[in-house]
């Protein structure tokens, strides 16, 4: 049993510096985020995050609402890293009205014409790294 609660301890250890990544990462996206709340934006409890390899794409499905307009912000722990994000709709469009990519942050506006599921593009575009960690929130109004 000891044996057990060791490595079980050691495994959380070992853990916890890629959770506290991803949430620097998360912190970074919500940062991006303030000029936004100060625009009547209100920033939604969902959250992505994780790790990536340089060039590759991750798709994230969600659900958007016609009348509402949303902006999905991206951020990452590394300095010298590159992230985006890209929205399309369910026919494969790219669809957002606006977007930016400055340093470690980026972010994507999109105004749906129809209610449905949209595709939301992350990548690490650029890093130092192996792999990079990367937190996206989104906001609505």
């Amino acid at each position: 049993m000891k044996r057990f609660i060791s490595l079980l301890l050691a495994a959380v250890i070992a853990a916890t510096p890629a959770l506290a990544s991803v949430d620097d990462a998360l912190s970074y996206a919500l940062e991006a985020a303030q000029p936004y709340v100060k625009e009547g934006f209100t920033v939604r409890e969902d959250y992505w995050g994780g790790d990536m390899a340089v060039k590759q794409a991750k798709a994230i499905t969600h659900q958007l609402f016609k009348g509402n307009e949303y902006w999905f912000w991206i951020g990452t722990d590394e300095k010298a890293a590159k992230v985006s994000v890209h929205i399309y709709d369910s026919e494969g469009n790219l669809c957002e009205v606006e977007g930016w990519q400055k340093g470690q942050f980026g972010a994507a506006r999109v105004i749906p014409k129809r209610t449905g599921t949209y595709y939301l593009i992350v990548e690490v575009e650029k890093s130092n790294r192996e792999r990079t960690h990367w937190g996206m929130a989104y906001g609505f109004r």
